[in-house]
């Protein structure tokens, strides 16, 4: 009789997966969160005038905080992880739209990536978003949106 190629899932690899994803997810979770708590109270005025520059309304501005508060405690608890980091992911592509243009072709003075910090949170959301939240989370491995 044939033996099959498809093997049993190891525990140790599953549970080393569930860990990556929770850092994964709590990691730019908090990152994220810190960059909305520092806009508070808001609406943040510089994006006021961004929104303005690029003629959408300044209400927009307030979506900040779904992108930057909202979303970022949602991954952290593990709640509607992917919806969550779809939206982050969303978030990063207005501000990159929005601000980092310029800057989308450059290096900086140290040899890297000018927008590394944006391209990190950018696909480690993508990344969120394809692998779900794991069992380390409130949602559960198998929960809405994980």
């Amino acid at each position: 009789m044939a033996r099959s190629s498809l093997r049993p899932v190891d525990a140790n690899f599953s549970t080393a997966a569930d860990t990556g994803r929770f850092v994964l997810r709590v990691a730019l979770g908090v990152l994220i969160l810190l960059h909305g708590i520092s806009k508070l109270p808001g609406p943040p005025e510089f994006i006021v005038g961004m929104l303005g520059k690029a003629g959408l309304p300044p209400m927009l501005a307030w979506l900040v905080y779904v992108g930057e508060i909202l979303a970022p405690v949602l991954l952290i608890l593990g709640l509607w992880t992917r919806a969550a980091a779809v939206v982050i992911a969303g978030n990063m592509i207005v501000a990159l739209a929005l601000v980092h243009v310029p800057q989308l072709l450059h290096m900086n003075k140290e040899g890297g990536y000018a927008l590394e910090l944006q391209a990190m949170y950018l696909f480690t959301a993508v990344a969120v978003a394809l692998l779900g939240a794991g069992r380390y989370s409130i949602g559960g491995r198998y929960g809405p949106m994980n």
